[in-house]
């Protein structure tokens, strides 16, 4: 990336702005501390305007539960016949790779779990004529067998799992389904979405929302950046969150960007946070500083005006004394 010199202004905020070669100071940095890593960022001009992109983590700070969308992209999802479903899982490997059968390709794979009636089982043989491959068939068998013991125990066959992923996002390996269309992330745990710098907290918002489906409105929450020291800053409407976290630095031991609830979180000063992680007993003897200072400057304040009144008193005094001239 080329750091050179810039001297434009890039917004960051409502009447906020930084110039071009400070942020990419901050990009360099940002993007040193991510060496190697997909969360380095990108920069460019498109328009004679300033453009960085690329992933912002966020930690999910929820502490109600949210409503994920029962149907993705109005497509309902229908469990397989059991014959389909058998025969088009039992040719993936352990790994996930394809088995090449050892004999003709005719031979029903649904034929070990669900053998026919009669007692016997038909033995390959190939399209020539040859005699059956009884070497061969039971380690085929075996393979089939283990395959369908690991699909007994799943709702949805692997090619439906793969296809719910295509359209739907997982929320920590959490998917729709009634029992759970409900639930609560788990607080601190990370996830990321793809934007860039003109994209705006409400824009933010609502593209982390629609990526893991969920039907909440974009309203009930707001992203925070939230500091180790106990600090809580909520990024406005206006502000744009990666020049935010840009600005804030790489490292997420400092602060971190965090979803939460509008109305459960309130924003933290500076002032205060200094104070939140101090136990009672340090707490209390603050307090009493803060009093007995305070009584200090009572005291002298008290002092003062009552000099004060003494010779206002003295004053009053010497000119009812003095007798009045004609």
């Amino acid at each position: 990336m080329d750091y050179s010199h810039q001297t434009s202004l890039v917004p960051c905020g409502q009447d906020k702005y930084i110039s071009k070669n400070e942020l990419l100071l901050h990009l360099k940095t940002y993007n040193l501390y991510y060496e190697g890593q997909n969360l380095q960022l990108r920069h460019r001009e498109e328009e004679d305007e300033f453009i960085v992109e690329g992933l912002l983590n966020i930690s999910w700070g929820l502490r109600r539960p949210i409503r994920l969308q029962m149907q993705d992209d109005n497509e309902r999802i229908r469990p397989p016949p059991s014959s389909s479903s058998w025969h088009s899982g039992c040719n993936l490997g352990a790994q996930g790779t394809t088995l090449k059968p050892l004999t003709v390709p005719n031979v029903q794979i649904s034929e070990v779990d669900a053998p026919p009636e009669g007692d016997q089982m038909p033995n390959p043989t190939d399209s020539r004529g040859l005699k059956p491959l009884q070497e061969d068939t039971p380690q085929l068998m075996r393979t089939r067998s283990d395959v369908g013991v690991r699909r007994r125990g799943n709702v949805r066959t692997p090619s439906d799992q793969r296809r719910i992923r295509r359209h739907r996002f997982s929320i920590n390996g959490h998917f729709y389904n009634h029992k759970t269309s409900v639930f609560t992330p788990a607080y601190g745990s990370v996830t990321n979405v793809r934007i860039n710098s003109t994209m705006t907290t409400p824009q933010v918002l609502k593209l982390l929302l629609n990526k893991f489906k969920i039907e909440n409105s974009a309203e009930e929450f707001a992203l925070y950046v939230v500091h180790t020291s106990g600090e809580k800053q909520k990024l406005k409407t206006t502000d744009y969150p990666l020049i935010a976290r840009i600005l804030q630095g790489p490292c997420e031991q400092v602060s971190k960007v965090f979803l939460m609830e509008k109305d459960q979180v309130e924003e933290v000063t500076y002032d205060v946070a200094q104070y939140i992680k101090f136990e009672m007993p340090v707490l209390k003897s603050f307090i009493q500083k803060l009093q007995e200072e305070e009584d200090r400057e009572v005291k002298k304040l008290m002092r003062k005006y009552t000099v004060l009144r003494l010779m206002i008193r003295q004053r009053l005094e010497e000119i009812a004394e003095t007798p009045a001239t004609i």
